[in-house]
């Protein structure tokens, strides 16, 4: 009786796990928050060095604070500011520390502009008083206070602003600032988008002047969308948009001097045609102001030091390449002013150090990697800090050097994804660690040695989550197409038997400098690719040339060709896999988002004896229609390259078509207008090819919000169900069937 009591507890028990094991993930699961992961928010270092403060949420009282834990014991020492106690404020979304710490900027009612830029009401409080104020009565732009903390300057509609934060006083800087026509100090939308960033203004160190850059958008062409909205007649949003080969901004450089009351543009002694400023950046003389001018090509990067006293500039590094040179953050003025600068020009990304004069003093990091961020220098130690793919291409690491270059040290330990923040003093870091396996866990490290201090947060509740799931394990692999080893990632069903055969179900990215296999944990796609996974596909990627983090040379072989080896890559791939006896060869599926959309839309069109099927999501179909400084980066203009532009548009091969085609674009895309998904259906049209497709109203790039990922992603699994899974295969058996009956 006993015996038969455990037997039956037993099987209880197992049927209880195996059961547990088999819970299938479903597109509700990905999308309402069931894998979310745990974070750490704006995570700030405090000025002394030993303690650190992050943003916290608290869902139930809908309310926020920020504080501060100490980086020894990782506990909490005080809070600095709780919404709670501000009758103003009922919640904020991000914080900004003046440089004594003792002002907090406080950001609410922040709404989006574009992909960086936003509008908020913004309120200044004062760790010593408590106190709270409202910096502008109207939402604002990119407020920014003074060093010495006494002032704050922001952008509102096109002008610059400047509050005394002591007398309470504004003082308008700039007056010409008109929607699209005049912007300072704020970037335009080609700026924002491609070079990264929207406050174009920056404080000097004695807070006595403002360097900002102008923009003259009178010239560059307007483009309109629709907004549907829920009313009876529709409304426009218009903006510049310079698309390739048109008018860019016309930009200059410009000085606002606070004890004079006066500004002026800067010029430099060199004559400049048709340029970008993408950088600008006080040195730590307060006269002196560094700027990069840019080429429109991209491909001639001048470093100026300009000294606004003397209104006197000099130029003290060129680079040069064939393709085009990367804009970076990393340029970091050390106390002689001598600096630290990123540069390809050895074939590989790597460190370098110049006097402040430009002359190279030596090349830090060497190898044939990638660093591939950059931390900073503590000058006490002698030690740069920074990350890089040394341990493979896939994977990162955080690593210390001296700056001339010796006595390099691995400060991470673990084989995937780590990145560092430092403490102010660089006596510690917090590394966030994730791999394929590992989800993300954030650890105090000691900086010196990388030796581990403590576990500070991780996801293990998420990790024992999915253990009630069905997964499968991504498998990294490199793969030899076209002469390269191509990195590569597979997920195959979890029942995976070897001697049956499945249909494959590809994904790519494939845009310049990309990497879309990585050893780090699960995005949203990756679950979506296990719920493929579980109803019988093998899902795989593959990063081509023309992707990152493999040198110069693998990744600007697409320079004025771009669709061109990339595509190729993809569809010799998919040719190699279809051969494994695993993959049915006949089945064989791929998709992409923007420039993947690109990708997937030319692979089914090029490669209609490989591919039976694409999905494309807001894909470019045809560079003339993309903006100008991306596009033109890696392809010059159409005017000088015609044939790089037509010869690999999927608009001029839509004949090809001889698959299942999804075509699926947000009609709010302000970054790959819609206009792209409309030329390329009339294209299809047009050659007969039927195709489906589906239209999101006012979605922009992301497309997303309420259930619009949940439709979106359940549209994609219906289709790829019907042109690659079973239903597929039954249609076809029917048909087969009404054929004999017929015969």
């Amino acid at each position: 009786m006993k015996l038969s009591k455990h037997l039956l507890l037993f099987c209880f028990l197992a049927t209880l796990f195996t059961s547990a094991q088999n819970k299938e993930i479903t597109l509700e699961d990905i999308w309402n928050g069931t894998f979310r992961t745990e974070g750490m928010d704006a995570l700030h270092s405090m000025k002394n060095g030993q303690q650190y403060s992050v943003l916290n949420f608290d869902r139930e009282s809908g309310t926020t604070s920020i504080d501060v834990y100490d980086y020894k014991t990782l506990e909490k020492v005080k809070t600095l500011v709780n919404s709670s106690q501000l009758e103003e404020i009922k919640y904020f979304t991000d914080y900004t520390f003046s440089n004594d710490e003792g002002q907090i900027l406080l950001a609410t009612e922040v709404e989006p502009i574009f992909r960086r830029s936003s509008l908020g009401k913004f309120y200044v409080f004062n760790t010593k008083t408590n106190q709270v104020s409202l910096v502008a009565e109207e939402k604002i732009q990119e407020p920014t206070f003074s060093p010495d903390g006494t002032k704050m300057a922001y952008g509102y509609n096109n002008n610059l602003f400047v509050k005394d934060l002591n007398s309470g006083k504004t003082t308008q800087i700039t007056f010409d600032g008109e929607k699209n026509k005049i912007i300072n100090g704020i970037t335009d939308w080609v700026y924002e988008e491609e070079f990264g960033f929207v406050r174009a203004f920056e404080w000097n160190a004695d807070s006595n002047k403002i360097a900002f850059i102008r923009f003259d958008e009178t010239d560059v062409p307007e483009f309109s969308m629709d907004v549907y909205g829920d009313k009876l007649y529709q409304t426009q949003q218009v903006f510049k948009y310079p698309k390739a080969g048109e008018a860019n901004a016309i930009v200059s450089l410009h000085l606002y001097n606070l004890e004079t009351d006066r500004a002026s543009e800067i010029k430099v002694n060199k004559a400049y045609h048709d340029f970008y400023i993408p950088r600008i950046k006080w040195t730590n003389n307060p006269d002196v102001l560094s700027a990069h001018f840019l080429n429109r090509h991209q491909n001639e990067l001048d470093l100026w030091m300009i000294h606004a006293e003397r209104n006197s500039a000099n130029l003290v590094l060129e680079e040069r390449d064939n393709a085009y040179v990367d804009v970076t953050d990393n340029l970091t003025f050390l106390k002689d002013n001598s600096f630290i600068w990123t540069s390809e020009k050895d074939g590989y990304n790597h460190l370098y150090h110049y006097s402040k004069d430009g002359e190279l003093l030596n090349q830090i990091t060497k190898g044939n990697w990638e660093v591939t961020s950059y931390y900073g220098y503590d000058e006490k130690q002698d030690k740069i800090f920074y990350q890089s793919t040394e341990n493979g291409s896939i994977n990162r690491d955080v690593y210390s050097i001296k700056l001339n270059g010796r006595d390099k040290e691995r400060l991470t330990k673990s084989e995937g994804s780590n990145r560092a923040s430092f403490s102010a003093d660089f006596s510690y870091f917090i590394n966030s660690f994730s791999s394929a396996s590992t989800p993300p866990e954030y650890t105090l490290n000691e900086a010196k040695s990388g030796n581990l201090i403590k576990s500070i947060k991780d996801n293990d509740k998420l990790s024992e989550k999915l253990l009630d799931y069905k997964t499968s394990k991504k498998e990294f692999s490199t793969i030899h197409v076209n002469g390269n080893d191509l990195n590569m990632w597979m997920i195959k069903p979890a029942n995976f038997d070897e001697s049956k055969q499945y249909p494959l179900f590809m994904y790519q990215y494939s845009g310049p400098g990309s990497q879309s296999v990585s050893n780090s944990w699960n995005s949203s796609n990756d679950y979506w690719y296990q719920y493929l996974a579980q109803k019988g596909y093998i899902v795989a990627c593959v990063d081509g040339r023309g992707t990152g983090f493999k040198g110069a040379k693998f990744k600007k072989v697409t320079q004025k060709e771009m669709g061109k080896y990339e595509v190729e890559d993809q569809i010799e791939a998919a040719k190699q896999l279809g051969k494994l006896p695993y993959i049915d060869a006949s089945r064989i599926g791929i998709w992409g988002w923007s420039y993947g959309g690109f990708m997937s839309s030319n692979a089914l069109f090029k490669g209609n004896d490989v591919f039976k099927m694409a999905i494309a999501v807001a894909p470019v179909t045809s560079w003339r229609f993309y903006d100008s400084v991306y596009t033109e980066r890696y392809m010059t203009t159409p005017q000088e390259n015609p044939s790089g532009y037509d010869e690999n548009s999927p608009l001029n091969h839509v004949d090809k078509l001889d698959g299942d085609f999804l075509l699926i674009h947000g009609t709010g895309d302000d970054n790959v207008h819609v206009q792209n998904t409309m030329r390329l259906a009339e294209a299809l049209i047009q050659a007969n090819k039927q195709f489906e497709w589906m239209i999101y109203p006012d979605k922009n790039h992301g497309i997303y919000g309420g259930n619009t990922r949940l439709h979106l992603y359940t549209k994609m699994s219906n289709f790829i169900d019907e042109t690659l899974g079973d239903k597929r295969e039954q249609t076809e058996e029917v048909k087969e069937e009404k054929v004999k009956i017929k015969g």
